[in-house]
């Protein structure tokens, strides 16, 4: 699956194993890093398998797949890791330099920088949080936190005070950056997977959530209580699947740097729905259209110019690009340099692509699976019922055939 995300100059996109950056102001050659022939895993490293913990290791026998990356607030720095467990780490000015990697205990989710640019948090499967430092980019990663169950996402509040993390077990937990033992607030009424989590600009004490419920809901995160909760349902196009009630999940929330736009994608429908936030003090979103799209889209950014970038899986029209002009978000020209440059980047790398077109959702194993019990028990009963009257008709028949042989073979007695 494709992913994107855009910071400063730079539009990036991750896919398979290979990640593009394309500058958005300038005409020159993209930046192409191949994790299938990035720095492996020393084997003297192999056999320190407990260094970490508890000594249960997964063995390291995955591709190259990128599994996550992240893009610094600043665009100077970025990260990615992969299916080898590897967290690689780049600089981006003067231009793009993998300056570190470095390797994570398990196959991870979800990547944040701070806002201060002197960590990355790596969130992983099997639910712990990992820091690694910026400033020395060869120090092994220090375990933060960690939760029961697989971790989706992880993100930081604005001032880096604490780490917001959400699990497949509907929980979003709120801890303290500096000493993430201590738990500050619990954010508790999705009813499925929780699969994205966002501080929108200009609202430093609002958290967004999205789940595979097929709901957006509004925190205020240190209290935990819930301000706002919104059904994605009502907004996006029928789909022709009959179990789309059913698997319906929030794949993306993003905020325009200029804090005054919502966008959010669910999977599977060709349509991106936008919300205005409310200037007043306490504010609110309040839906405003629907971006309807010619196909599924992977992937969506907001630029510095705020300006909403969305990924398509076709290779003809493999990139849109929305303006909010006029009250309306419209369609930038095919022709505007910097749509054209990215369109034209990732056309020509579109082997890349290819191989991810119509994969299965990467939440369908997610979901919970419901089991009726009151009806498997009146099945069950009603299954031994017909073994006992099948058994007693069974014995009956017995008897009768008995009583029958009987009665047949008895030699009357003679009188004298």
């Amino acid at each position: 699956m494709a992913v994107v995300c855009s910071k400063a100059d730079w539009f990036v996109s991750s896919c398979a194993a290979t990640l593009v950056a394309v500058n958005l102001k300038e005409s020159r050659e993209p930046f192409v890093f191949d994790c299938a022939k990035a720095e492996k895993k020393p084997k003297e490293a192999d056999g320190d398998k407990t260094s970490a913990g508890d000594g249960s290791e997964e063995k390291d026998s995955g591709s190259d797949r990128i599994l996550a990356f992240a893009v610094s607030a600043s665009g100077k720095h970025a990260a990615l890791t992969d299916d080898h467990k590897r967290l690689v780490l780049f600089r981006t000015e003067p231009s793009w330099q993998c300056i570190s990697t470095r390797w994570v205990v398990r196959r991870c989710t979800s990547l944040v920088f701070t806002q201060a640019e002197d960590e990355v948090f790596a969130a992983d499967k099997s639910g712990d949080v990992y820091s690694f430092s910026v400033l020395e980019p060869e120090e092994p990663g220090e375990l933060k936190l960690g939760h029961l169950s697989m971790l989706l996402d992880v993100t930081l509040s604005p001032d880096d005070k604490y780490i917001i993390t959400a699990d497949r077990d509907e929980k979003i937990r709120v801890s303290f950056r500096r000493s993430p033992y201590n738990i500050q607030a619990f954010c508790l009424e999705h009813r499925e997977f929780v699969s994205a989590l966002l501080v929108p600009v200009g609202r430093p004490d609002w958290l967004l959530s999205g789940s595979g419920d097929g709901t957006m809901k509004v925190w205020h995160y240190e209290s935990g209580r819930r301000l706002h909760s919104v059904d994605l349902r009502q907004f996006t196009l029928h789909s022709e699947d009959t179990d789309a009630e059913k698997r319906f999940a929030v794949s993306r929330i993003l905020s325009s740097p200029d804090g005054k736009h919502i966008a959010v994608q669910c999977e599977r429908f060709p349509s991106v729905q936008l919300f205005e936030v409310d200037s007043g003090p306490e504010g609110c979103l309040s839906p405003s259209e629907a971006l309807v799209l010619p196909h599924a889209p992977w992937d969506m950014t907001f630029d510095s110019q705020s300006q909403l970038w969305v990924l398509l899986e076709t290779e003809d029209v493999n990139v849109l690009l929305y303006r909010y002009s006029e009250q309306h978000w419209q369609p930038r020209d095919s022709e505007t340099p910097e749509l054209r440059r990215v369109s034209e980047a990732l056309r020509a790398r579109w082997d890349i692509f290819k191989g991810s077109v119509g994969l299965e959702s990467p939440f369908k194993h997610l979901y919970k699976v419901n089991f009726d019990n009151m009806a498997s028990y009146l099945q069950k009963k009603q299954e031994r019922l017909d073994q006992e009257s099948k058994k007693r008709a069974a014995a009956n028949g017995s008897k009768s055939s008995k009583r029958s042989r009987s009665e047949s073979g008895a030699v009357p007695q003679s009188t004298s």
